[in-house]
């Protein structure tokens, strides 16, 4: 299915956010992900569907000044 990531469309496999997560490779701490402005809290990735056109935003904590 269709959807964007960090505003760049892709296609995806995954159907859920866990999926995403292990497909995309992120790091098991330190990452946030909403879907259509919704923060996805990580306890309920596996249970939260991701659907064709949704808008996802992943971010990725980082350490600098």
């Amino acid at each position: 299915m269709k959807v964007k990531i960090n505003n760049t469309e892709v296609e995806i496999l995954a159907t859920t956010v866990a999926q995403l997560a292990v497909d995309q490779q992120l790091p098991d701490k330190g990452v946030a992900v909403a879907i259509n402005n919704d923060m996805v809290p990580r306890t309920e990735w596996a249970g939260r569907a991701i659907h064709e056109g949704d808008d996802i935003v992943i971010l990725k904590a980082f350490c600098g000044g």
